[in-house]
């Protein structure tokens, strides 16, 4: 086989893997945008979870900081304060539905993003009385509505805060 022959075969196969590179790129040309929308559409999913879960944990965050504030209330105003919150003991007028509480968690929440209508506040004297040494427990339900909805479900937050009456 003589040189020239010996160039044309390689100009021959020098221009078919030419055409072959050029092909390969053509069917690559679309990849980047398809990985493109992916990555995107995982990132905001990603994105809104995280934001949706971050606002879940404020709003228990705020519910367990207004039951404390409810029981700090409950603690110092039992039937030696002036302004008895609870079941009294004889001869002692207190607020049976301990509505001083339930306005300590409300002003309390009031301050955070959270809608203080939604929320449920129970008061409850596992001991039977408010007199000192007795126990006051506050707990707060709230109903968590999905910022971005997307299907997500509503759920109910609960926080409670049990303490010793001093006062």
């Amino acid at each position: 086989m003589n040189t020239s022959m010996k160039r044309s075969a390689m100009n021959g196969s020098g221009i078919r893997s030419s055409a072959m590179k050029t092909a390969r790129k053509n069917r690559q040309a679309g990849q980047a945008p398809v990985e493109f929308a992916f990555i995107i559409v995982f990132l905001v999913v990603f994105l809104l979870s995280f934001i949706e879960i971050t606002a879940l944990v404020y709003t228990y965050s705020v519910l367990a900081d207004s039951a404390k504030e409810g029981v700090r209330y409950g603690v110092v105003h039992g039937t030696l304060s002036t302004t008895c919150n609870g079941p009294g003991v004889a001869g002692v007028p207190c607020d049976g539905g301990a509505a001083g509480v339930k306005a300590a968690v409300n002003t309390y929440a009031t301050g955070s993003l959270n809608s203080t209508a939604g929320m449920t506040v129970t008061p409850t004297y596992p001991d039977g009385t408010s007199k000192p040494s007795s126990r006051v427990r506050v707990v707060v339900s709230y109903s968590y509505q999905p910022l971005f909805g997307l299907g997500w479900p509503t759920v109910t937050v609960n926080a409670a805060s049990e303490g010793r009456i001093t006062f």
